[in-house]
């Protein structure tokens, strides 16, 4: 079994194959990053809660929440959202209001307009807007620099082939990594709900112990690879289950994308992985003692997510040293994750000490 690596500097698949990647250029501009939520069904067209299809540009998600309570005259908890969008990106996705027998006012798209939030659909549907309730983004990257070229296809179309590790972006540990040392903290002297309202402490958390059980199975080189004890996530869906022996077919079947091995998110409960699958997550343990205690004491349940991630739709047009990516992730998998194997750019690692 792999030693760790230093904190925050996770390996790359593709490096193995490939070398390092060079140096490349992102988000120049927000047009140069746009994500766009796909909900995967539709609003129903009557209810309590009204739904606003929004692009936004240089705001975070709760910042556009925030602005929407406050054109509406609610709380923002009467504000629902799905996924967590980037700042510096242009990005559409969905926001619901309660407005329980009332209109939404009259100017309230040119009132969201004046705070960076354009309204391009309004919709009624019986309930809230839930976290995690879409099914994938799409993402339209565009790359520039020296990584540009053929070292840069290639790169991308054996991830295409492969996948990718799915490991939480930078932007989920805060800048400089400190949204981990403040969980790190707050986990030491016992977890608070009125200390980490939204649970984002939590999330950083169990976040960086899934990186560095991925980076161990990274340096393993089985991290699309299934070893005795997994517990197999389905692609594209929350399906999973148990894998004792490792046979042909299940091989077969990994290695075409149609199933992932899992990592754990840690929390409380008994993991339903074994053998060597477990021995990873008992040598995280090890390591990490601290924050998963903490994690324990907090009373988050334990649950998985899958290594890999498959690469959908995806699209590289390149001319001139630009480099246009389009791509499907499922939610909860980050772009950063898919630039980090084909440029070098600093603010994809995590500059953290463990």
């Amino acid at each position: 079994m792999s030693e760790f690596t230093r904190p925050g500097d996770w390996p790359r698949a593709t490096e193995a194959e490939f070398g390092p990647p060079r140096r490349g250029e992102f988000r120049a501009a927000p047009e140069d990053f746009v994500v766009e939520e796909i909900l995967g069904f539709a609003p129903e067209g009557q209810g309590e809660h009204l739904w606003l299809w929004i692009e936004k540009r240089g705001l975070t998600t709760l910042e556009a929440v925030r602005h929407l309570a406050r054109a509406c005259g609610v709380p923002v908890r009467a504000v629902g959202y799905s996924g967590m969008k980037d700042r510096i990106a242009v990005t559409r996705q969905w926001l619901s209001v309660h407005l329980p027998g009332q209109s939404a006012p009259d100017d309230l798209a040119a009132r969201l307009a004046d705070c960076g939030v354009n309204v391009h659909e309004q919709v009624r549907h019986p309930r809230k807007l839930k976290r995690g309730v879409h099914r994938a983004n799409r993402f339209q990257l565009r790359l520039s620099g020296e990584a540009i070229g053929d070292d840069l296809e290639a790169r991308w179309a054996w991830l295409c082939r492969r996948g990718v590790p799915n490991l939480f972006g930078p932007q989920r540990f805060g800048p400089a990594g400190r949204n981990l040392a403040r969980a790190r903290a707050l986990l030491a002297r016992g977890w608070r709900k009125r200390d980490d309202r939204e649970g984002m402490l939590l999330s950083a958390a169990r976040s960086y112990l899934f990186n560095e059980l991925t980076a161990m199975r990274l340096i393993d080189g089985n991290w699309r690879r299934l070893v005795a004890g997994d517990v197999v996530i389905l692609d594209g869906s929350a399906s999973q289950f148990s894998v004792v022996v490792v046979d042909a077919e299940l091989s077969e079947r990994a290695d075409r994308l149609d199933l992932h091995p899992s990592g754990v998110l840690w929390g409380t409960g008994d993991s339903l992985a074994s053998g060597q699958a477990l021995e990873y997550e008992r040598a995280l343990a090890e390591r990490h003692a601290d924050l998963c205690q903490g994690l324990e004491q907090a009373g988050v349940r334990m649950a998985r997510r899958a290594l890999r991630m498959r690469l959908g739709q995806p699209r590289l047009e390149s001319a001139e040293g630009v480099a246009q990516l389009d791509f499907h992730l499922p939610r909860g998998s980050f772009a950063t994750a898919v630039l980090r194997e084909l440029i070098d750019h600093p603010t994809l690692t995590l500059p953290v000490e463990g």
